[in-house]
């Protein structure tokens, strides 16, 4: 072969390698061939938009005023922990919210923990919240609910995390119990977690080539448990699927830079944290159910266990999506974070 012919060879791979490992650009809301604007937003300082959802009592007669942080795959429309009479029994307003890149919310490509963080704040001051709000995020909206606890911890009055996805690469977790959960994941999953904690740039291209499984909760085909299964036959027999709307800017500034985010190599351990409310005017709740085939419940104890300012709820018979479950968890969870310690 001559090396001409080697050369057009090697310039077609490179071509191909390119185009097949770059991901196309968003499909931003609003602009020419993207997703229609339906829904309010905010613009923070550095000229993104944030898209938010509110519920509960009005918030000038509101006792109570907090955020919510949607998980993987969901966002601002999932707000199911709000259908409870207490909600309106406590006088609680709650503004959900899509994560950048999701829903209608404008991407970043620069996207962190402490960016994120940020942005929660600016969302809470141009809502007009005051100096002080809770928050609660469910699974990928819990490592959200850690952010605010290392960087705007002053502005909370509370917060509770509901199934908090966990990275096995924090520092402070026993390797050998880090390992032990990391194996209870399908094979698929492991290697995708890989690919995102040591080749981020990989990412796009490992969940959307088809010659091998990709991540089997972004391609929704995960192996939930019993009671997971439960709740979504009563989801799907309602009719209600908000996973189109999440990604119609594209899988990669949502689905794919979450698990970057979120499994990636980041600038603090969570386990390391100081308690933000060391006079009690405040409190932070961990709940977990024992049958959560998503996060293990062993890695949300030993948590618990490093952290003894953290109220931990474990659940029996629960799985992953308790919080779209019986009304009575979500009392649980208003009244834990609102009366108990108050």
């Amino acid at each position: 072969m001559s090396w001409k012919i080697r050369v057009v060879l090697l310039m077609g791979f490179v071509a191909w390698a390119y185009r097949a490992l770059r991901p196309p650009a968003p499909r931003l809301c609003g602009t020419k061939g993207g997703p229609p604007l339906v829904g309010p937003r905010i613009k923070l300082g550095d000229g993104r938009h944030i898209s938010y959802k509110e519920h509960g009592v009005p918030k000038e007669a509101a006792n109570y005023k907090v955020i919510l942080v949607h998980g993987f795959s969901s966002c601002k429309h999932e707000a199911s922990i709000t259908a409870t009479e207490t909600v309106e029994k406590l006088g609680i307003y709650l503004a959900s919210f899509d994560r950048p890149g999701y829903g209608e919310s404008d991407p970043n490509p620069k996207r962190s923990i402490k960016s994120l963080a940020l942005d929660i704040e600016e969302l809470a001051d141009q809502l007009e919240l005051g100096p002080k709000f809770y928050i609660i995020g469910t699974s990928m909206g819990g490592q959200a609910v850690w952010g605010c606890l290392k960087y705007i911890p002053h502005r909370l009055a509370g917060a509770a995390l509901l199934a908090p996805v966990v990275n096995y690469w924090w520092p402070s977790f026993p390797p050998a119990l880090a390992t032990e959960a990391y194996n209870l994941q399908p094979v698929q999953d492991k290697w995708a977690l890989r690919v995102a904690r040591h080749a981020p740039w990989l990412v796009y291209w490992w969940n959307t080539q088809k010659w091998f499984p990709g991540s089997s909760v972004a391609a929704g085909t995960q192996n939930l448990t019993a009671p997971d299964l439960q709740i979504i036959a009563k989801m799907a027999a309602s009719g209600v699927s908000h996973r189109e709307y999440a990604t119609q800017q594209g899988v990669h500034e949502s689905y794919h830079r979450d698990m970057m985010v979120g499994f990636g190599h980041r600038d603090f351990d969570p386990m390391r944290l100081e308690n933000p409310f060391p006079h009690g005017e405040g409190s932070v709740h961990v709940w977990h159910g024992v049958d959560d085939g998503i996060v293990p419940v062993s890695l949300q104890r030993y948590i618990a266990k490093k952290l003894p300012w953290i109220q931990y709820h474990e659940l029996s018979k629960a799985g992953h999506l308790f919080s779209c479950g019986e009304t009575a968890i979500k009392d649980a969870i208003f009244n834990k974070l609102f009366i108990v310690d108050h």
